[in-house]
Parts: structure tokens; sequence; C-alpha cells
């Protein structure tokens, strides 16, 4: 029977991250639950909502957590009521002991709570993924793709493929990330040390979001495996597992023009045209087809929109360079303060083909690794 004494933070913290993958809204009740395996080198605590599961191992030699294991075996617990209870208690230190028929008892200083568990035999067995090829990465290099993406997801359901970030290993030698909801795409090629890995998968924007708040430690290096349907990303003591979408993502080369197509380069300060386009929008949010219009003419470049309820912004904005003929397009500007919000440059670089043609933007002196393409609105 299970009987350890361990660091109230060090567990908290562990609690917190299995907890990621703990859904309200399950099919199968167990997945309610946390499951917590005891054995005499540490303690694994175990979460999934049957689209991510973690498995999370508390060594008995990690020293945060000032571990003493005096009985092994395995339990379920209500995860969300059992994480608070813990984060209630109040020592540093706790005790846990498993009384007969699966009950728990909790001893801190002077508290004592006794708490309901499962035969863990009921809890459903998680696929393993077999250990073969693997691509090696850093969690800041992971992140920054997943950011530079995630935000252009659809969040519509009825297309799941849209949902997800599709990721793919190219025969140069790169990692292509790609995100799309059709009015929006934003693409990410980064190079690649050599890895044996070859994959073309669709992970779902849910998965990346909790892999963000999971992993903490930008400067570590994680291992990624990839099974059928599932990909796994693996630390010293974290497996993050997510199943992925079925379904092939469709060619989203042919979307991003030649460079013999555009007819305008345009070339702004980041910081002022999020700006202009924040206040854009406070217009664009109570009109119903909720558009900024940009007109460049000679050395001029102006952006309008016009609320009837509301009023109207006219705003010039300071090209720092311009090469090409006038254009006048609509677009919602949504679109482009989000795609603003993840070029960490200072300056941007926005290319146009006509008015009715999505346009790119890119970091100035970007040449293909970060793009990203905005559809424009026909208006009257």
């Amino acid at each position: 029977m299970i009987k350890f004494s361990i660091n109230k933070n060090a567990f908290q913290n562990a609690l917190r991250i299995t907890k990621q993958a703990i859904g309200s809204k399950v099919t199968i009740p167990a997945l309610t639950k946390l499951k917590i395996e005891v054995e005499e080198n540490g303690i694994t605590l175990i979460g999934s909502n049957g689209q991510i599961s973690i498995k999370n191992f508390l060594p008995v030699d990690n020293k945060d957590a000032s571990m003493l294991i005096s009985g092994t075996g395995s339990v379920l617990l209500e995860a969300a009521f059992f994480e608070n209870v813990v984060s209630q208690l109040p020592e540093v230190t706790l005790e846990f002991t498993e009384k007969e028929q699966k009950q728990v008892l909790l001893t801190s200083g002077k508290s004592e709570i006794t708490l309901k568990g499962l035969d863990s035999e009921i809890y459903p067995h998680l696929q393993e993924i077999s250990e073969g090829s693997s691509l090696k990465m850093k969690v800041k290099v992971l992140k920054e793709i997943f950011t530079e993406t995630v935000f252009a997801v659809s969040t519509q359901e009825n297309r799941p493929i849209f949902t997800g970030v599709h990721l793919e290993t190219l025969s140069t030698g790169e990692l292509k990330a790609v995100a799309t909801d059709s009015h929006r795409m934003s693409q990410r090629l980064l190079p690649l040390e050599d890895s044996e890995l070859k994959f073309d998968v669709i992970l779902p924007s849910k998965s990346i979001n909790s892999f963000k708040n999971v992993f903490t430690n930008d400067e570590e290096e994680i291992e990624i495996f990839i099974s059928g349907s599932q990909m796994l990303f693996r630390n010293e003591t974290i497996s993050y597992y997510s199943r992925l979408i079925e379904g092939s993502y469709p060619d989203t080369n042919r979307l991003i023009p030649n460079e013999a197509d555009y007819t305008l380069d345009l070339v702004f300060d980041a910081a002022q045209l999020r700006h202009t386009m924040d206040r854009a929008r406070l217009l664009t949010v109570m009109t119903t087809n909720g558009t900024v219009k940009l007109t460049v003419s000679g050395d001029s470049v102006v952006t309008t929109a016009n609320s009837p309820e509301v009023g109207s912004v006219h705003e010039e904005l300071t090209a720092l360079s311009k090469e090409g003929n006038d254009l006048a397009i609509s677009f919602n500007p949504e679109y482009l303060i989000d795609a603003l919000k993840v070029i960490k440059a200072t300056e941007v670089r926005i290319r146009f083909i006509s008015n009715v043609r999505p346009f790119t933007l890119q970091p100035r002196n970007e040449e293909s690794g970060f793009v990203q393409l905005i559809t424009p609105v026909r208006t009257n």
C-alpha cells in the first residue's frame, strides 16, 4: 500500500503540469481522475483527456522533493479536488498514506484529510510509442515555431484539419510549420540538424497551447517521437503524448506568390503599423464588414476606417521604403495585428499583387524562413 512523504511545493508543481491533460468534459469518467503510481525509485503522475496524455515522473532523488517512500502501489483520485486539497495544506511537507478500500489519508502539520480513491485498474491504458527515430529540439525553438503559426489555425470544427498546425520534414533538411483558416496563413521554415525522423502530421492547436505550459524550461532539449496517430514530446521526467489530426493537409506552397507577381513593396516600422491598426480596429469592431482600407498613392500611404454609427479614422503612415504601383486594398485589421504580434523584427515588409489577391508579410531582410499571408476583403 502507498505511503510517502514529499515537499508540498514540488508535488504541487508536478500536479499542475499533469493536470494540463485532464479535462472535465470527457466521455470516459475515469479520465477526470489523476493516476498516481508509486514505486521505489519515485512517483509517476498520469493524466489524460483522450487527446492529450501526460506521464510526469518525480524521482526519489529529486532534491526539491525531499521524498521518502515507504510503501508502493497505485490509486486514482479526483484530479481537480485533489489538487485543491494539496494547495490548502498548511505545512511544507505532506504525508500520503493509502488505507483500506483505496482511501487516502493526507497529513500536513495538524491537518488530516481523508479522500476516497479508486482502483487504478479501471484507468484506460495509454498507448505507448515505440522508440525508434527521433528529433531533438530545444523547447525555446519549438515554442517560437508554435507561437508564429498557431494563431492562424481555424476555430471552426467542421474542417478539423485546419484546427491544427501542419508539421512536415522536407527533403531540403528543414522543418516546415504552417497554419491557415483560409483567410490567412502563417508559415515558418526551420533548418534541422541531422535527423532520421521524417514526418508529415497535423498537431491540434489545443495540444500546442498545453505544450507551452508543460515544458517550462526553454533551454532544455526535448526528444520528439511519432507513431501512427500519436506524437510524443519527452524530456528526462515528462512524457507528453498528443493525438494527431487525421487527414491530408492541402499544399499551401501554391498560395505563396512568386517574386515576379508582386506589384508593390512597402516597408514599415512594425510598432507604428501595429498601433495604427489598433486605432483603426476601434471603429471596425462597430461595423458589419469590419475592414480597414489602405490607400497607396505616390508617396502617400493612408489608412481609413468608417463606422456610420461611431465615426471615422483617417491616418497617414510613414513607409520606410516603397517600390511599385499605387494600390487601394481593404482587409480585416485583426489579421494584420495578429501577424504583427509574432514578428520580432522592428521593421516589416508587406508586398501586394492586387487589391483582390492575398498580400504577404515578412520581417524585413527575411528571405523565405517566415512568411504570413492575408486575404483582402472585397468592398463596394
